[in-house]
């Protein structure tokens, strides 16, 4: 390069790359990060409840959509609130601040207050307590029971095993359950390699009498048929219950069937930093055309696997994004 224009190329490419840092600051600043969770959970709902009426959105934690300012106070969003069936609830009253110990006081209030706005408007809550000494996962279920809430008492943080404790579900019945309003437990089971198989894995769940199972659509990436997730629909008791696939959309995650091997921090420009306490996950910019395209919306798209595959509801973790975004 002839060095007469080389000062003034390096002083273009400064320019250009202020302007650039400046744009991306600003679309950055101008990201409503609370309402783009809002609007993608509402479009998730709107796409599945147009090929089934009656699929259920229960979307996990991140309560603080509810209302406009996030704060129990704060004036209910009813697009959002109309457009999910259930939320779920982590740490309610155990698991806060480690496993099989009380949830403070102070957390327990806020996070209590903004589910019961969930319940006034007619969604129901799930919540999931870490805990595993008898007499507190005892008290979990009382507590929540209290509340009217619809609760687990998880044994194990990476949820792979059916507890031993209760001996059956807690509020265990033999009703057909038709809908979440009528569900008295549920099994949360994302981690299965305590099973060899698929089969045993749902030989197992088919022995429980749980109303609800919430679960992975895939088995060591082997999806789940239709039916064998209409097999996993009838309780030990011949009763029928409800089936509801776990998808994180506020992360992706590098053993999925989507993952491309290129795949990089930045590459794609919206995969940001490693879950640096769950190794393989990455922040997502979960506003992005394409990640959505990836999440529903299409017909190879996660979602639409779900539908395919007859769940009866999809629960979406990682929900709680928006915070990671703010700070």
């Amino acid at each position: 390069m002839n060095k007469r224009f080389y000062l003034p190329y390096l002083l273009t490419l400064s320019l250009i790359s202020a302007c650039l840092s400046d744009n991306l600051d600003k679309e950055s600043a101008d990201t409503e990060y609370r309402q783009e969770m809002r609007l993608f959970v509402q479009n998730i709902s709107a796409y599945a409840k147009s090929i089934n009426p009656n699929f259920l959105v229960i979307p996990q934690n991140g309560q603080e959509l509810v209302t406009d300012t996030g704060e129990p106070d704060g004036i209910p969003n009813l697009d959002y609130l109309e457009a999910i069936d259930a939320v779920g609830r982590e740490d309610l009253f155990y698991g806060y601040k480690g496993d099989n110990r009380p949830t403070p006081d102070r957390e327990t209030q806020y996070m209590l207050s903004l589910c019961m706005i969930c319940e006034q408007n007619g969604v129901e809550v799930l919540t999931t307590d870490y805990c595993s000494s008898k007499s507190k996962m005892l008290k979990s279920y009382q507590l929540n029971e209290q509340q009217g809430f619809i609760s687990f008492a998880a044994d194990h943080r990476n949820l792979d095993n059916i507890p031993s404790y209760p001996n059956s579900a807690y509020n265990e019945n033999a009703n057909d359950i038709d809908n979440i309003a009528q569900a008295k437990n549920f099994l949360y089971l994302l981690n299965f390699e305590e099973f060899d198989t698929k089969q045993a894995l749902i030989s197992s769940v088919s022995d429980t009498n749980y109303d609800v199972i919430i679960m992975d659509l895939f088995f060591n990436n082997d999806s789940f048929t239709d039916e064998e997730i209409e097999r996993l629909k009838t309780k030990k008791n011949g009763a029928k219950r409800l089936v509801v696939a776990y998808m994180s959309i506020g992360e992706a995650e590098d053993y999925r069937y989507y993952w491309q091997s290129h795949w990089r921090v930045g590459e794609p420009s919206w995969l940001k930093a490693e879950n640096p306490d769950w190794k393989g996950n990455y922040k997502v910019e979960y506003w992005q055309a394409d990640w959505q395209n990836i999440i529903y919306g299409t017909d190879n798209s996660y979602l639409k696997k779900v539908l395919d595959a007859s769940f009866d509801g999809i629960y979406l973790d990682i929900i709680d994004a928006f915070d990671y975004f703010e700070r």
